[in-house]
């Protein structure tokens, strides 16, 4: 056994993250196009990188900062949510991106050995999550092969049922890696059903303003209700790693117990990166929105790619910036296929295993601009012909 006998167990048990292996599949591959990896194709907005080059010299953006946040910021994100978001009951918390402040909410809210509720396919990183924290009991319920939507009357009888209650229920909305969008009475009864049965709703709200075909976003507010959001798509802030935690603000205990978890991870997110945050909410929510409605030709034109699978095969795509596509009935090792694609016909996807969704896989239309797309969308349409056709010829 070695030294691995020593290693934490819940850390060893946690599933390697996805996108690594996908870079390890790629590392040393010449010409390989990426629909892998959840990203946009535009940097921050201009006004706001030219700015922060303003602060780089000034003392405190190398010194700490507020564990919540900047003032100015979180200020600024309080009126934005208010405006936007119509939540005028919480506070809020900046974080080193959203993934991170998931894991602030998994630590503050669950102990190790708590239920929490999924529904497949789910986010990974969440997934991982409860895994390394010791939250082992995950719950995963299913969604409708249809729409994709979560089954919510499987949540009402587990929450009814299930011996301890689960502590938390989490959805991405719009989903990722579904990209389906959740309607309004859908996610009402959700919440309804959580504060009936006293467990916490987190959700994921990163793609808020990747909404297609005349849809809105919206979001709840309740006194269970946890909202998190991001500035990694919407302000193509990826590297600069900035989200932000929006909690009921009457919860008792929750600030401060929050606090604890913030000051012992990041302590504060990256001074420079909430420096651009700020600058770049002055560009306003019509800056994203431009760039988002020019990938509805992506979105199309991945969809037509995906046309070899077979009708109804390809789901998704009603927000955020994934299509969720179902392999054919022989393609069980959905991670082959990918290595397949890649290796053989240069174009990189994520396998639907890493979601809980063995035999899909996970395309991204966000990365590429429209001249990208229409390449990688061909090479995507020739493997899949393939596949479907002669199998995984080598």
């Amino acid at each position: 056994m070695g030294s691995f006998a020593k290693l934490a167990k819940r850390c060893v048990e946690t599933e390697a993250p996805v996108m690594v292996k996908i870079q390890e599949l790629l590392r040393g591959a010449t010409d390989v196009m990426s629909l892998a990896q959840g990203v946009v194709y535009w940097q921050p907005p201009e006004t706001a990188l030219n700015k922060v080059k303003e602060v780089v010299w000034e003392p405190a953006t190398s010194k700490y900062g507020a564990d919540d946040g900047l003032p100015e910021l979180r200020e600024a994100l309080l009126e934005k949510l208010r405006r936007e978001n119509k939540l005028t009951k919480s506070s809020v918390m900046v974080t080193a991106g959203a993934n991170q402040a998931f894991v602030n909410l998994v630590l503050t809210l669950c102990d190790a050995g708590d239920s929490v509720v999924m529904f497949a396919p789910y986010y990974f990183n969440a997934f991982m999550s409860f895994q390394m924290t010791g939250v082992t009991d995950i719950l995963v319920g299913a969604s409708n092969p249809k729409t994709l939507h979560p089954d919510v009357d499987w949540l009402e009888k587990t929450l009814k049922e299930n011996n301890p209650i689960p502590k938390l229920v989490t959805v991405v909305n719009p989903g990722n890696p579904s990209g389906a969008f959740i309607p309004k009475p859908m996610l009402q009864r959700i919440s309804d059903l959580c504060r009936n049965a006293g467990a916490w709703l987190v959700v994921d709200n990163t793609y808020e303003y990747f909404m297609y075909d005349g849809m809105e976003h919206y979001c709840l507010e309740d006194d269970h209700i946890v909202n998190l959001f991001s500035f990694s798509k919407a302000y193509g802030m990826m590297g600069w790693r900035v989200g932000y935690i929006a909690y009921p603000s009457e919860a008792d205990g929750f600030h401060a117990q929050l606090l604890k978890v913030q000051d012992n991870i990041p302590i504060c997110a990256s001074i420079i990166g909430q420096r651009l945050a700020l600058y770049s909410l002055e560009a306003g929510p019509e800056w994203i929105r431009e760039r988002v409605q020019d990938l509805v030709i992506n979105r199309k034109l991945l969809v037509e790619a995906m046309s070899p699978l077979g009708e109804d095969a390809v789901k998704g795509g009603e927000g955020a910036i994934y299509l969720w596509a179902k392999l054919p009935d022989n393609c069980k090792d959905d991670f082959e296929v990918v290595r397949w694609l890649a290796t053989k016909h240069g174009v990189a996807v994520i396998p639907g295993s890493a979601s809980g969704g063995p035999g899909y896989i996970r395309v991204s239309f966000g990365g590429l601009k429209e001249e990208g797309t229409r390449l990688a969308a061909e090479r995507l349409r020739k493997g899949l012909q393939e596949l479907v056709t002669d199998g995984m010829v080598q």
